[in-house]
């Protein structure tokens, strides 16, 4: 299964903007592990 590249370009521009991560310290991150993050942030900005 591939994981559509607009999902990811979201990802990483989510993490990088609000973690100010680099591209590749972002993509060095396992799929689950990034997910993982996107949800905390998420979450983190509801509140």
């Amino acid at each position: 299964m591939t994981y559509a590249a607009d999902r990811i370009h979201q990802e990483v521009a989510y993490l990088a903007y609000h973690f100010h991560w680099s591209l590749d310290e972002i993509l060095d991150l396992e799929h689950t592990d990034r997910l993982r993050y996107v949800d905390h942030i998420a979450r983190l900005n509801e509140r």
